[in-house]
């Protein structure tokens, strides 16, 4: 038997995930963890990409044996549905491309606290 029944719409894509950048900080002496978020907008994401590109995302860094007090960061950007990056990084490479990642997350969060 046919089935003459129109075939169903296709479902709306779902939106791709909007670019996010999380950093944490933890260790150092008092050993408190700080988080800081952005999600910039969309007129905002070339900049923001550009920034993300720049870090050497690959480099395996080993933590830093010099002592327990010192940071550690962990950075996630969140670039698309199928683009997400990870870095654990000791605090002496949160340097160069690195440092301009941190400080602008940190600046985006201080300046929407609701995020």
């Amino acid at each position: 038997m046919h089935d003459s029944r129109s075939p169903e719409p296709d479902e709306p894509a779902q939106p791709a995930p909007a670019l996010v950048v999380a950093v944490t900080r933890t260790g150092g002496f008092a050993g408190i963890a700080r988080a800081w978020t952005a999600e910039p907008r969309e007129a905002e994401a070339p900049e923001w990409m550009a920034l993300i590109a720049r870090c050497p995302w690959d480099e395996r860094l080993e933590s830093d044996p010099r002592g327990a007090d010192r940071f550690q960061w962990s950075i996630r950007a969140q670039c698309g549905p199928e683009e997400d990056r990870e870095a654990e990084l000791p605090d002496r490479a949160v340097q160069g491309p690195w440092r301009d990642l941190v400080d602008a997350v940190r600046e985006w969060s201080a300046g929407n606290p609701s995020h």
